[in-house]
């Protein structure tokens, strides 16, 4: 599958209407953001279920404030919604897939459950003062 350009106004509906997408916030003067490149691309061939999507942080600079983007490349996975991974730094191809993976083995039911546990502590506690 070819990855997607991600701009401030497809990204919402990029992660609404996708089930898992995994963006890559990277920029054309970074090195290290170019030999990632070509890893991101092949996983992205071999993963076509999934929407492998990529940033521009010089184009795009409010995603990145948005998603508080410190150093690139940043790699964040997105199912259902729910970001499950964000961290600085390329991956090599092996450890990618590894990610990607684990990111098909999470129990998203699970991952709702619990965030809507937290979600109504948080109201309750916020209810109490």
């Amino acid at each position: 599958m070819t990855t997607v350009t991600l701009t401030k106004d497809n990204f919402e509906s990029t992660i609404n209407d996708n089930d898992t997408v995994i963006v890559d916030f990277w920029a054309e003067w970074c090195g290290p953001c170019k030999q990632f490149g070509p890893t991101f691309e092949e996983a992205s061939n071999n993963n076509e279920d999934i929407v492998f999507a990529k940033v521009d942080t010089e184009d795009q600079q409010e995603l990145a404030q948005l998603f508080n983007v410190r150093s690139i490349p940043t790699l964040m996975v997105f199912r259902e919604n729910v970001v499950l991974y964000s961290q600085a730094g390329a991956l090599p191809a092996p450890a990618l897939d590894d990610l990607i993976g684990q990111v098909r083995e999470i129990d998203m039911d699970d991952v709702h459950r619990q965030i809507a546990e937290h979600e109504s502590e948080h109201a309750s506690e916020n209810a109490n003062g």
